[in-house]
């Protein structure tokens, strides 16, 4: 290719520079630092290689997972506000481009491209919110080869992280049976706003975090630390001085004896209450023997007229140990959890894999200079990849999903669940609805959701179904790349037409 030169900050001509990018400083959900490098070193590298050899045609690419996380049967779809708001923001600075020029020798008019380089196809998407199952496309990228390309790790990170936290909420949300759940896991998350926000969309009911508060106007709850407790003289002052300070305050019970300072918070309350007005909302138990402190606590507020007082429950807590504590029957109204939600742990315990999404971003067709499609597959055994431009659908609420070409009949009665969310290069309108919205859309999923497959434990994995001619089309291309073809254990191929039993044979 001829050499042309480098300009930084200098006048442009037509094309997708001219388009303006969005103020970033209204984004809700990423945060615009230096987007052009949201990449592995890798992306650049193979951008640079594709437009040398003049491979720069329309691709698609699939961004789906092989498994869930947790043992799962199920996912919670999240991510996608931040997903858009990286597209949309995807470009190279002048301060880019001269950080490329100096680590890597790059022909000066490849850095031009990049500079004029926005995204300009179009995505399709689930929305966000929405339950979601292993092996079925999230999200469907399709534009020019180096565009779609180098989105690869800003999407993956964007909906690799949320839809962890969410999956990992909505279960800690489910074993608290109908109970508050308040997410406490700041202090300990690497990514805390995505935690906050994807914890809300799953059912947590607030944040102790306030800037995760602020930024998305969540409900924002808290009690009181140890260390305000052990800097008063005694408990009795401790609690006093918080209950003249608050109309309504939580009280913290087991910085010494929770058995002894319950009786103590009790009299405060009393007391304070009758002098000021003030109420004891609840008290936390966050350490100690906490189905057998519990119960005691509930009988002595009981005991003393507080009915109305809630127990909320914290410390090191996750989906298994809230069980547990139920199914013991400790009287717990709330709970707090921190570290196991923030950090999407799994159960040590339960020989449960946690920490991380496994999604992948796999090229699924490319279109030829002559306008014919070819669909590469990546031959791997098992982790074998479904060639082709897709789309999902579900029968039912939660019969089965089938994943289709992109240009065959929908099978009847079924619902699309991928739609279009980028379009020509921008967001399409509706694509980035209030967090309200999409708490309510997975409320509404949750809800549906067949009790069998939220289980905490051994649930069954849901039905998604391949149709014959994606399967067909899946062996040609592995015949071409001359692999041998591994059939997953779980998953069969469904004509549109037919419901799932007769599909299974």
């Amino acid at each position: 290719m001829s050499q042309e030169p480098l300009t930084i900050g200098g006048e442009v001509g037509s094309g997708p520079l001219d388009r303006p990018l969005l103020d970033t400083a209204l984004n809700r959900s990423y945060v615009a630092y230096h987007p052009g490098l949201m990449t592995d070193l890798y992306h650049p590298d193979a951008a640079y290689v594709a437009w040398r050899a003049g491979k720069l045609q329309e691709t698609t690419f699939d961004l789906y997972t092989r498994r869930a996380p947790f043992g799962s049967a199920y996912m919670l779809f999240a991510g996608l506000e931040q997903a858009l708001e990286f597209i949309q923001a995807f470009h190279y600075s002048d301060e880019d481009l001269a950080f490329l020029q100096q680590i890597r020798d790059y022909d000066r008019a490849f850095l031009a491209y990049l500079r004029r380089l926005r995204f300009t196809g179009e995505v399709l998407a689930m929305a966000e919110g929405t339950v979601v199952f292993p092996e079925e496309p999230l999200l469907r990228v399709t534009g020019p080869f180096c565009e779609a390309l180098l989105l690869e790790s800003g999407l993956l990170h964007a909906i690799n992280l949320s839809t962890l936290i969410a999956t990992k909420a909505a279960r800690v949300v489910y074993a608290a049976q109908g109970r508050r759940v308040a997410e406490f896991g700041a202090r300990r998350a690497q990514e805390p706003f995505t935690v906050a926000r994807a914890s809300y969309i799953a059912g947590c009911t607030s944040t102790s975090f306030l800037a995760a508060a602020f930024r998305f106007r969540l409900p924002a709850t808290g009690s009181i630390p140890h260390a305000l407790v052990q800097l008063f003289p005694s408990e009795e002052e401790a609690f006093e001085a918080v209950a003249e300070t608050f109309n309504r305050y939580t009280l913290l019970l087991d910085t010494y004896d929770p058995r002894r300072a319950i009786h103590i918070a009790c009299r405060v309350a009393k007391r304070v209450r009758d002098r000021l007005g003030h109420r004891l909302a609840a008290v936390r138990l966050d350490s100690g023997d906490l189905v057998g402190d519990a119960k005691y606590v509930r009988q002595v507020l009981d005991e003393e007229g507080l009915h109305d007082v809630k127990i909320l429950g914290s410390g090191d807590l996750d989906e298994w140990k809230i069980a547990d504590l139920l199914a013991e029957g400790a009287p717990f109204d709330a709970f707090g959890v921190g570290t196991a939600l923030a950090v999407g742990a799994g159960g040590v315990e339960q020989g449960v894999e946690g920490g991380a999404l496994g999604g992948v971003y796999k090229e699924v067709a490319y279109r030829r200079p002559d306008g014919s499609y070819a669909y590469p597959v990546k031959v791997a055994g098992p982790k074998t990849t479904w060639p082709g431009r897709k789309e999902v659908y579900r029968r039912g609420p939660f019969v089965e999903d089938i994943v289709c070409l992109a240009d065959e009949p929908p099978p009847a009665e079924a619902e699309r669940l991928l739609r279009p969310v980028v379009i020509d290069g921008r967001i399409a309108p509706g694509s980035l609805p209030p967090i309200s919205e999409v708490w309510e859309h997975a409320r509404e999923q949750l809800q549906a959701l067949p009790e069998r497959y939220k289980a905490l434990n051994g649930a069954p994995p849901y039905p998604v179904r391949f149709s014959e001619r994606l399967q067909e089309l899946r062996r040609q291309a592995m015949q071409r790349a001359g692999g041998e073809i591994v059939p997953h254990p779980l998953r069969r191929a469904a004509r549109p037409d037919r419901p799932a039993e007769e599909a299974t044979g």
